[in-house]
């Protein structure tokens, strides 16, 4: 499959990234609809999740994208490796998450992780950041207790704003850190490190 070339930036306050997804039959997806689940939100190529989902066959992971033509590339890179544990799904996470949370088992989601988001560098933007507190309000509604959060990015005050959410939610408790507590670095942290520049990394439990 030739790499599809996209747009680096999709506005998600668009009219056309608003309507809630129409959660597929996840009986159809996963061989183990029960086991713990990663949903890691903005996957762009799927690469992270292609390398975890290989590692951890008894969890299972689901990725969100807003760019449409990233989600069939994981998918089908996902069926030639012939994955029944990993997702891609098309959304704007933000008007999606309770439709796709409710339709999976109860009290499986177990990971989060937001690596890189978008940082929308202009403060009159900043509605479009993937991390608002509704979001965050979502997460601690279906997250397990004790599960995480794990958020990573490159530019401090889109980290340091994404924290100030977290933390301003009762349910979450910030974490020791001094590394990334998963095993796989995204392409966007691996490029970071090789220009020797600083990654900013946080880890939340449900407390």
């Amino acid at each position: 499959m030739t790499r599809v070339r996209v747009r680096q930036h999709v506005n998600p306050l668009s009219d056309q990234y608003r309507n809630p997804v129409t959660p597929p039959d996840w009986s159809q997806i996963y061989s183990e609809i029960t086991q713990p689940l990663h949903l890691d939100i903005g996957c762009a190529r799927g690469k992270f999740l292609l390398k975890m989902a290989t590692l951890y066959p008894d969890i299972n992971f689901l990725g969100t994208e807003i760019r449409e033509p990233l989600v069939t590339e994981a998918n089908h890179h996902r069926d030639n490796l012939g994955l029944s544990n990993l997702h891609f799904i098309f959304c704007n996470i933000n008007h999606s998450f309770e439709p796709i949370l409710q339709s999976l088992p109860q009290g499986v989601l177990q990971w989060v992780t937001i690596q890189f988001p978008d940082p929308w560098f202009k403060q009159r933007h900043s509605k479009r950041r993937v991390v608002q507190c509704e979001l965050v309000e979502a997460i601690a509604r279906y997250l397990k207790n004790e599960g995480v959060v794990f958020l990573q990015s490159d530019v401090e005050f889109v980290q340091n704003e994404m924290v100030k959410h977290f933390q301003n939610n009762s349910h979450f408790t910030q974490e020791p850190l001094e590394t990334n507590p998963f095993p796989v670095p995204t392409e966007r942290e691996i490029a970071t490190h090789n220009k020797k520049q600083p990654v900013y990394r946080t880890l939340f439990k449900k407390s």
